[in-house]
């Protein structure tokens, strides 16, 4: 079968398409066979190999952690044979080889079946960088989200913000505002629907006291980080809550203590590990019955072949997209 593998850390060039055999599922695993795979910003960190010693399975590794495909051996599972799946949860591409692969072994409880409804690259895309999700769990479990709160989820074209507008819109926010680091950019965010921050004509602070007369935020769901941090915090409300999520603009960030002082500020960092696999799929089912009922619309950017996966990962990371990049397989 085709997977790409890499056996070093490094840049993108150490990734490459390779024919290795079909995995065999051991007792209780299942073989599915991947259509569409998704990219993550994860992924190019496990790559670099920045994650704690023996986090990451040794080489050579199939990078990939989300996606959807057909179940063609269950194993012991009551899954059928053809049925369509989606992965939901697991430490897949850094603990277990991914699902940048035609076939990948799995567990069955991380598999979630799909409708008819929903297809294999709107299915993908809902879980590629993991945005809804995210936002799902980071408001409902974390955040203490209620009604009629505002949520800022800075990053328009990436996964925490459009995931995070979105979800939060559909839990009743009041408002839910995103960012845009050009004019490009914001014009495609308000022609999705949503409520933007130019950051080349306005600052994050500016844009938010604009938008809420003056009263900031409830919620931060921060999947930017770097600069956009301590402005976020900044930007809070009194008694807000931040929610760090990812780093796609630094890992280092500056604030001002007095915007944690002097608001009250709540803030909590965000990993899976939190939650449990039931949890994940409950949320993750509720998230593909949303798409059903199209109450959300994960975006595509691109859609790339297999083979073409360091372009993806390049296109993801320095491109700029707005929305998902996704693997076809």
């Amino acid at each position: 079968m085709r997977a790409i593998q890499y056996d070093q850390f490094g840049d993108y060039d150490v990734l490459h398409l390779v024919d290795i055999p079909k995995p065999v599922p051991d007792s209780g695993q299942v073989l599915v066979r991947m259509t569409v795979a998704g990219t993550h910003p994860l992924d190019n960190t496990v790559r670099w190999g920045k994650l704690p010693p023996g986090a990451v399975k040794p080489f050579p590794l199939t990078p990939g952690s989300v996606g959807v495909g057909t179940v063609e051996e269950p194993g012991e599972s009551k899954l059928e044979v053809g049925s369509r799946v989606m992965i939901s949860g697991g430490r897949y591409g850094i603990a277990a080889d991914g699902t940048w692969a035609d076939y990948i072994v799995t567990d069955p409880s991380h598999l979630l079946p799909v409708s008819d409804e929903v297809d294999d690259t709107a299915a993908a895309a809902l879980s590629a960088g993991a945005g809804y999700l995210t936002a799902y769990l980071a408001l409902t479990e974390l955040a203490g989200f209620r009604p009629g709160q505002t949520v800022l989820a800075p990053g328009s074209g990436g996964a925490v913000g459009q995931g995070g507008v979105e979800i939060a819109r559909h839990l009743g926010a009041s408002l839910a505002i995103t960012t845009a680091t050009n004019t490009a950019k914001a014009e495609l965010s308000r022609a999705a629907g949503y409520d933007v921050i130019d950051l080349t004509r306005e600052s994050l602070r500016d844009g938010v006291a604009r938008l809420t007369g003056g009263k900031g935020v409830d919620v931060v769901l921060d999947g930017v980080a770097g600069p956009i941090t301590g402005q976020a915090l900044g930007a809070l409300a009194r008694g807000g809550t931040l929610i760090s999520i990812g780093y796609s603009a630094g890992m280092q960030a500056d604030i001002n203590v007095t915007d944690l002082i002097w608001k009250a500020a709540h803030v909590h960092g965000f990993q899976f590990a939190l939650f449990t696999q039931e949890q994940i799929n409950i949320s993750n089912a509720r998230l593909l019955d949303l798409v059903v009922r199209k109450d959300i619309t994960p975006v595509v950017d691109r859609v790339f072949p297999l083979e073409q996966a360091a372009e993806a990962q390049r296109h993801l990371i320095e491109g700029g997209p707005f929305g998902r990049v996704l693997l076809s397989l």
